[in-house]
C-alpha cells in the first residue's frame, strides 16, 4: 500500500499556493486509502478557488518495469515507458510566440501538463505499472470533477495521482479523488476495472465497411460515393456499414446546408441508397466545431466559446481554423439538437462519427473543470443522438466517453504515407497522423475493445493508387487492425480491386477469433504479439518503423 502525501494547490489573491496540510483555516481533507480504493473529499471552511490536487507517494521503478501512458485524447500517442524514457513536448519552433504555441498545443494537453523531462511521464484516466506479466492498475472512477492524471517522476522516485480542478471555486464538499486499483495479469485487471465502472454497454460488437475520407478527403461528390457504394458489392456479405466523411457540407458547422453542386439529391438520398444495399448509413460530424468562415460563425458569434478577453476561442486548427459552439449556451444547444434530429431522423443515418470532440473543453469555464465540461458535453451528445442510434467517437478524451459512445477511434489518422509526412519527423506534437502511430495505439489500447466500446483503429488499405505503402506495410496494417479492432474500415474503391484483394478484404473484415496472450515491444522498433487461434499458438512480430513483418 502506498503512503500518500496530499498536495493541494489553490489560488489566493491571484497567486498559486501549495499546501500539504490536512487541515487549516481554509479547508480540511478527508483522505481514505486502502489496498483497492484511494479517495479524498475536501471540506471548505470558506470559498476557495482550486487549481490542482495531488496525492504523492515514493515509488522506485525497476529497470525492466514499465509505466503505461494513456494519451490525452484518442489521437494522442500512447506508450509503455521505461524509467529513463523522455516524452517530447511540442516542437521548439512552435514556441516562438503564444499564438504558435497555442496552435501546436490545442489538440493535446500541453498547456496544462508537463512534457520533455527525461524519466517523467503521465497518463490520463488510468494507468498501470507492468513488471513482466504482473500488472498494477490504477483507474479513475469518474472524470466529472476533473481529469485524473497519473504521473511518474523517476528523477524523484515519485508517483502522483493528480486531479485537474483548475477553474473550480467551491464553498461546499467536493470530491477530489476517486481511484480504484487492481493487481494481477493484464486481462484480469482490465476486466476488474471496467466491470467496476458499471458502464452502459455498446450496442454493437463489430462493424466493417467503408469510409470516404482517406481516398478523397473533402473532394467527394454524389457520383464518387455511389460508385464506391456499388464497388462494395464485390464484398457485400462482409460489409455492415457505409460512412460518408467530411466534404458533403459547404463549411464545417453548416451541416444542413448540403453542397448542392456536389450532392444535388441531398444527403437523405445517399442514406436511402446505402440502406438499399442492406448497410447501416454513417455520416461524419464535428458537432462542436464551426469553421471561421461558416454561416453559423458569422450569424451567431454569441453561441461560441470565448477566451478570457471575450474573443472567439479557436478549438482546432483544421479547415483554416474553427471556433467551438458553447454547449452551455441554450440557443447553441437547441441548434445542435436540431441538426442531429434532421441528420438522424429526417435523413435517416444510423451512426454519427463525432470528431474533434476535445475542442469543447480546452479551457475551464463557468466554474467547471475541463473534465467536467467534457463529461457534460459527451452526455449532451448522447442525449441528442438518442439510444437507438450509434456514436463513433473521435478526437475524444477517452474517460468522458466511457459508457457514452458505442465505438471510438483509439488512434491518430493513418495518413497516406506509412511513416507520415515531414512534420512527423519534426515531432510537432503527439497527435500527428501516420500508420506507425496508429498501429502503436491499436496495440497499446487493445484493452478497451469489447470492454468499453468497439475499438476503431482507423482504416487499412489494399488499393495501389494515391498511397505510399509497400504491400507488406498494407498487410501489416490490415492484420493489426483485424487482430485488435472491431471497427474495420477501408476508403478504397473496391470496384478497382483484383480478385486477390477482394478476398483479402473479406478476410480482414471478419471478426477476429484470436486470443491475444501478450503484446509488447522487444526493442525500440520491434513489437512481438503472442496469440492463439483455432487451437494453434502464434508469434507475430514486426518492425513498426519499416513496416517489415518479421514472423507470423
Amino acid at each position: 500500500m502506498y503512503n500518500f502525501t496530499p498536495v493541494l494547490t489553490y489560488v489566493e489573491n491571484g497567486k498559486k499556493v501549495k499546501s500539504t496540510q490536512l487541515e487549516n483555516d481554509l479547508y480540511s481533507l478527508d483522505i481514505s486509502v486502502s489496498k483497492k480504493d484511494i479517495k479524498c473529499v475536501i471540506h471548505p471552511k470558506k470559498r476557495i478557488k482550486l487549481f490542482s490536487f495531488a496525492l504523492e507517494a515514493n515509488k522506485k521503478m525497476a529497470d525492466d518495469e514499465v509505466f503505461f501512458l494513456n494519451g490525452f485524447q484518442s489521437w494522442t500517442t500512447c506508450a509503455e515507458c521505461k524509467k529513463d524514457d523522455n516524452i517530447p513536448d511540442v516542437m521548439p519552433l512552435s514556441k516562438v510566440s503564444k499564438f504558435t504555441r497555442r496552435i501546436a498545443s490545442m489538440s493535446g494537453d500541453y498547456l496544462f501538463t508537463s512534457y520533455g523531462e527525461k524519466g517523467r511521464f503521465h497518463s490520463f484516466t488510468y494507468t498501470y505499472f507492468r513488471l513482466g506479466d504482473n500488472v498494477e492498475l490504477f483507474g479513475s472512477r469518474t472524470e466529472r470533477t476533473g481529469y485524473t492524471v497519473f504521473e511518474m517522476d523517476n528523477t524523484a522516485n515519485l508517483f502522483s495521482i493528480i486531479k485537474d480542478v483548475e477553474g473550480v471555486s467551491i464553498d461546499s464538499d467536493y470530491e477530489l479523488m476517486n481511484v480504484i486499483s487492481f493487481t494481477g495479469a493484464y486481462d484480469e485487471v482490465f476486466d476488474a476495472y471496467f466491470s467496476s465502472l458499471n458502464l452502459r454497454k455498446p450496442k454493437i460488437e463489430h462493424l466493417s465497411g467503408y469510409t470516404s475520407w482517406y481516398n478523397y478527403f473533402q473532394k467527394i461528390d454524389e457520383k464518387i460515393i455511389l460508385r464506391d457504394l456499388d464497388g462494395l458489392d464485390r464484398a457485400k456479405d462482409s460489409v455492415s456499414i457505409f460512412q460518408i466523411d467530411d466534404g458533403y457540407e459547404p463549411f464545417v458547422g453548416d451541416w444542413l446546408e448540403c453542397d448542392k453542386k456536389k450532392f444535388p439529391n441531398g444527403m437523405k438520398y445517399i442514406a436511402d441508397k446505402i440502406h438499399d444495399k442492406g448497410y447501416l448509413a454513417g455520416i461524419w460530424i464535428a458537432p462542436f466545431s464551426v469553421q471561421r468562415v461558416s454561416k453559423i460563425a458569422k450569424e451567431h458569434p454569441e453561441w461560441l466559446v470565448k477566451d478570457k478577453k471575450g474573443n472567439n476561442e479557436w478549438g482546432c486548427f483544421a479547415w483554416g481554423g474553427a471556433y467551438t459552439l458553447d454547449v452551455y449556451n441554450p440557443e447553441a444547444r437547441e441548434h445542435i439538437k436540431h441538426f442531429f434530429d434532421v441528420i438522424l431522423n429526417d435523413w435517416g443515418y444510423d451512426m454519427v462519427k463525432l470528431d474533434f470532440l476535445y475542442s469543447e473543453a480546452t479551457e475551464p469555464r463557468y466554474n467547471k473543470s475541463r473534465g467536467q465540461i467534457m463529461c457534460e458535453g459527451m452526455d449532451f451528445l448522447r442525449e441528442c443522438v438518442g439510444e437507438d442510434k450509434l456514436i463513433l467517437g473521435c478526437g475524444m478524451p477517452l474517460g468522458p466517453g466511457f459508457g457514452v459512445v458505442d465505438a471510438c477511434r483509439i488512434s491518430c489518422d493513418v495518413d497516406l504515407v506509412y511513416g507520415g509526412k515531414y512534420y512527423n519527423r519534426l515531432e510537432a506534437n503527439r497527435e500527428l497522423p501516420s500508420a506507425q502511430n496508429a498501429i502503436n495505439n491499436t496495440i497499446y489500447r487493445r484493452h478497451l475493445n469489447g470492454r468499453v466500446f468497439c475499438n476503431d483503429p482507423d482504416v487499412f488499405f489494399f488499393r495501389d493508387i494515391n498511397l505510399k505503402f509497400t504491400d507488406e506495410q498494407k498487410k501489416l496494417l490490415a492484420k493489426v487492425n483485424n487482430l485488435f479492432g472491431d471497427v474495420l474500415f477501408v476508403s478504397d474503391n473496391v470496384g478497382d480491386y483484383s480478385e486477390k484483394n477482394v478476398q483479402n478484404l473479406k478476410d480482414t473484415f471478419k471478426k477476429s477469433e484470436a486470443e491475444v496472450k501478450y503484446a509488447y515491444k522487444t526493442s525500440d522498433d520491434v513489437f512481438e504479439i503472442g496469440y492463439s487461434e483455432n487451437g494453434e499458438d502464434h508469434v507475430f512480430s514486426f518492425n513498426i518503423k519499416s513496416g517489415k513483418i518479421l514472423s507470423e
